[in-house]
């Protein structure tokens, strides 16, 4: 695998150095073709996303990170601007053919098949998830099935009508259906055929508390899977008893290095997650700073695949670790905790300066009003037991946080 790897890098940085302006003049110099070694990668530079955010200031709207003339383009993305000024991608045949194939293993790793019927809950936007999933349903034989311009009861009555096996959405997005089907005196378990879900957009679905709340709402194998628009669907959740998130290695070069030094880290150190793709020449990306903090493992995983496995998924990104009272919080954390609670239907964390300190603001809003008793009193304290810090915790009426279709917003710094 690593010899084929290798000879892929090579034939991509060959076609890649011969027409792309954005890597001739970022590599130039600085590779020695052919490639080789253990490490083929360590010489050359990282590439950022705000190296590419600049490019295509520079040269709008799609940058210079295009091997090929325009007319070879056949589709166009952005990424959803969450952390800064969203990125427009665009995809030849040849890469979106391949965006297919990297999400036919991200379902077929969810045990995915022909005899199944796969409910997007999207509308029909500019976001790449929708649309490479969808390709990847068609790769695997799926029937798909669109709920794009529907409000969430429609697609919940789609969902159960059409008879849908799979689930693909946020996990945001499939707690807030099973609110809505609650509600509706639905009980998903019983009256729909989904029997896996399959999640992305944030790092939810890899967090025990998260997960539980899915599969018990559904009925349902709930699995992860990680990618973005720049880079690919990169990362896929095997069927063992773990769920391990596992790198597709036959497309992606992956490295994990500490976020400040950018040396590299070994097997169960958490880092940034640094990526290469391999079948997106006509716009690739070479030793990406993804941002995502992850923990590497390398070994044989339950489910009999031995390619790089991260402990829990993304953890969540670098840069929104916080210090509260000298404790490292990560926004993920503080999920894991609050998703404990049944209760809560949706929630919202705000770090806070007080003369200079920050404080943790927690409001949570339940499912009824009369499943608020007590509610705030047990998040602090599991908060503080867990985090070892004391949140100011605010319990709201239902109905009061926004609802989120695709990636959430709920962690605010002032």
């Amino acid at each position: 695998m690593e010899r084929v790897r290798l000879d892929r890098l090579n034939g991509m940085l060959d076609e890649v150095l011969r027409t792309n302006g954005f890597y001739r003049r970022k590599l130039e110099g600085r590779v020695a073709s052919p490639l080789g070694g253990p490490e083929p990668l360590s010489g050359l530079p990282f590439t950022t996303k705000q190296e590419l955010v600049d490019d295509q200031l520079r040269t709008p709207p799609f940058g210079s990170d295009l091997t090929y003339p325009l007319e070879r383009y056949v589709r166009v993305h952005q990424t959803s601007g969450t952390t800064g000024r969203p990125m427009y991608w665009l995809d030849t045949e040849a890469s979106w053919d391949w965006w297919g194939e990297c999400w036919r293993t991200v379902l077929e790793a969810a045990g995915v098949g022909p005899e199944d019927r796969i409910f997007f809950p999207f509308s029909f936007g500019p976001f790449v998830g929708f649309w490479s999933g969808w390709e990847g349903a068609r790769k695997v034989g799926a029937l798909a099935i669109s709920g794009g311009g529907q409000t969430t009861q429609q697609r919940l009555k789609s969902l159960v009508d059409y008879g849908a096996t799979v689930l693909v959405c946020t996990p945001t997005y499939a707690l807030h259906m099973a609110a809505e089907a609650q509600r509706a005196g639905m009980d998903l378990a019983r009256d729909s055929a989904v029997r896996v879900t399959v999640h992305a957009g944030e790092p939810g679905a890899s967090i025990a508390s998260t997960k539980q709340r899915i599969e018990e709402a559904w009925g349902a194998r709930c699995f992860d899977h990680t990618g973005a628009t720049e880079i690919g669907a990169f990362g896929f959740a095997c069927e063992g008893p773990s769920g391990a998130v596992h790198v597709n290695e036959d497309e992606f070069i992956a490295e994990v290095v500490d976020p400040e030094s950018c040396e590299p880290l070994p097997d169960g150190e958490r880092g940034e997650l640094v990526l290469t793709n391999l079948g997106r020449v006509g716009s690739p990306v070479i030793r990406y700073r993804t941002g995502d903090l992850v923990e590497p493992r390398r070994g044989p995983c339950a489910c009999g695949r031995d390619s790089l496995v991260l402990n829990g998924g993304v953890l969540g990104r670098v840069d929104d670790m916080v210090v509260v009272r000298g404790v490292n919080v990560f926004p993920s954390a503080v999920e894991g905790i609050v998703r404990k609670f049944p209760e809560v239907e949706e929630f919202r964390v705000d770090v806070l300066r007080t003369d200079g300190l920050a404080e943790l603001k927690v409001t949570l809003e339940p499912a009824a009003a009369g499943n608020s008793v007590g509610l705030g009193e047990g998040v602090t304290e599991s908060i503080r037991d867990n985090l070892h810090i004391r949140p100011v915790v605010e319990v709201v009426a239902p109905g009061t946080l926004p609802r989120f279709e695709l990636k959430a917003r709920r962690f605010f710094r002032s």
